[in-house]
């Protein structure tokens, strides 16, 4: 039997793990706050890498209004973990979650 091989390159992994945030209650945007110059001047607003089959993920969101932040970057770090560790298959190595923002 031929051993199949994955390769996933980091803005597919990124692109996931944005989808899956989009979905954790509480989170208004994948991105920055303030104006569309300001968002395009600092950068993505998600960002991953694979080294030695562990992904590292940088992420910056904007929430809504009235949720609790610290527990809803728990919920947005776990959200990262499930989908890169059932989804892809690999180890999260580190989650850093930026809130940039509150909104409504």
């Amino acid at each position: 039997m031929t051993q199949r091989s994955l390769t996933v390159r980091g803005p597919v992994i990124a692109e996931m793990v944005r989808l899956a945030v989009l979905e954790v209650p509480g989170v208004l945007r994948v991105g920055r706050a303030g104006p569309a110059w300001r968002r395009a001047f600092l950068g993505r607003s998600v960002a991953a890498r694979v080294r030695d089959g562990r992904v590292i993920v940088r992420l910056v969101f904007v929430a809504r209004s009235g949720h609790p932040l610290e527990p809803l970057t728990a919920q947005v770090r776990s959200a990262i973990g499930a989908t890169v560790e059932r989804l892809l298959g690999l180890e999260l190595e580190a989650a850093t979650v930026v809130v940039d923002g509150v909104g409504s």
